[in-house]
């Protein structure tokens, strides 16, 4: 298949949906760029990364991006983005010059808001002040700072090429290149972590003064070095000390907690990320980059690109490795997934406007989620209790079907 080839011919699950309401609006699109290549993958990662070669294919990768982003506009017609993300991978393995062109020739497809937010994952092993000045010229203003630890024998554990002293110096080198909106990815839960490490770590990051910190327990994944050969992790009485005292941390230096990870100072929630949560669109280029895009006429789909980066690359393949129109059957689960992330769920008005359904089809699954006190009793509102934040997987089961 070329990349010419229709992408109705990738359609891939079950029946197509029964009809459902035109949406009244669309919802805001976002872009989100993948950039598959890291120094080193870690043994915890489960992204599509791969180790990069001495010498990255950024000008045949932003050619690919572009025409990756051309086969997509036929669906985003008059539409603007509201946000960019580059993630990956390590993006910031890119060079200004490289990511230059990319924003270029998007904003030459599709017109930029005013108030775009457009953020940058980087690693404090790949920082350079030089470089980072450049990024931020070019309207990228804001960075996802993947510290994880700031204590040498944990970042030794996760395999991260840096150490404590280039992670401080990484978040002053950003605020000194101007980013006066940046996030700490920090992680809790790693191996022989003790209550008094993660709480050092989050001392830390707050030090730094960050706008956003995104605090994560970690996860054994399949198809990770990790899941094949675990690492000794802290006891659940453990985890859920630093759980507690972590989050008790983060209020008292003015650390919100909005979403199940995520923590922000006042106005400095992740839009991008909001988009996501709030069942938004957004448009996915890039290996292995996904996608979910509404239509007026009620049709929402998701969509997935080609893994691989070499075959991301290969002329002969397509960008597009399939597409999911989401059934009525589908729905309430997908939307819900999301929403319920967000420590103040969303208006309920949001469901219909979002996808075409009445209430009325949330109705058996609510009832039974608040009766087992995992949903608020809230008419105006889809929100966890703080029981459904903490077993959020029962909660969503409610709405499965």
């Amino acid at each position: 298949m070329t990349r010419d080839s229709s992408a109705s011919s990738l359609i891939v699950g079950g029946a197509a949906s029964s009809p459902r309401a035109p949406l009244p609006t669309l919802p805001p699109l976002a872009l989100y760029i993948h950039i598959p290549w890291c120094v080193r993958k870690c043994p915890y990662c489960d992204f599509n990364s791969h180790t990069a070669s001495p010498v990255l294919p950024e000008q045949e990768y932003v050619d690919a991006l572009l025409a990756d982003l051309d086969q997509d506009l036929h669906a985003v017609y008059g539409r603007e983005i509201s946000s960019i993300f580059f993630g990956g991978g390590t993006p910031s393995l890119f060079s200004a010059e490289a990511l230059g062109r990319l924003l270029e020739g998007v904003e030459q497809r599709i017109p930029f808001a005013e108030d775009i937010e457009i953020t940058l994952e980087a690693n404090p092993g790949t920082f350079e002040q030089e470089k980072f000045v450049a990024y931020r010229k070019l309207g990228i203003n804001r960075l996802s700072i993947g510290i994880q630890s700031f204590q040498q024998e944990k970042l030794k554990a996760l395999g991260r090429i840096h150490n404590g002293d280039e992670a401080v110096r990484a978040a002053g080198m950003a605020r000194q290149a101007g980013f006066d909106n940046f996030n700490l990815d920090l992680m809790h839960g790693l191996p022989d972590q003790s209550l008094d490490d993660a709480l050092s770590d989050l001392r830390q990051a707050i030090a730094l003064n960050p706008t956003h910190i995104s605090w994560y327990q970690l996860t054994l994944e399949p198809n990770t070095v990790f899941w094949n050969q675990p690492p000794v992790l802290p006891e659940d009485d453990t985890l859920w000390d630093i759980q507690e005292a972590g989050q008790a941390l983060l209020a008292e230096h003015g650390y919100a907690q909005y979403e199940v990870s995520a923590y922000a100072q006042s106005g400095r929630p992740a839009r991008h990320n909001l988009n996501y949560w709030s069942f938004g669109d957004f448009i996915g280029i890039g290996a292995g980059a996904h996608g979910k895009l509404s239509h007026p006429d009620g049709r929402i789909v998701r969509t997935w690109k080609t893994r691989l980066p070499k075959d991301y690359l290969n002329p002969e393949k397509s960008f597009q490795a399939g597409e999911k129109a989401l059934t009525n059957d589908e729905m309430p689960f997908e939307f819900l997934m999301n929403a319920l992330r967000l420590t103040a769920g969303v208006e309920s008005r949001l469901y219909p406007e979002r996808t075409g359904l009445s209430l009325e089809s949330l109705a058996e699954g609510r009832a039974a989620a608040e009766q087992s006190g995992l949903l608020r009793v809230e008419p105006s509102r889809l929100a966890a209790t703080e029981r459904g934040q903490l077993f959020l997987n029962d909660l969503l089961q409610q709405f499965l079907n």
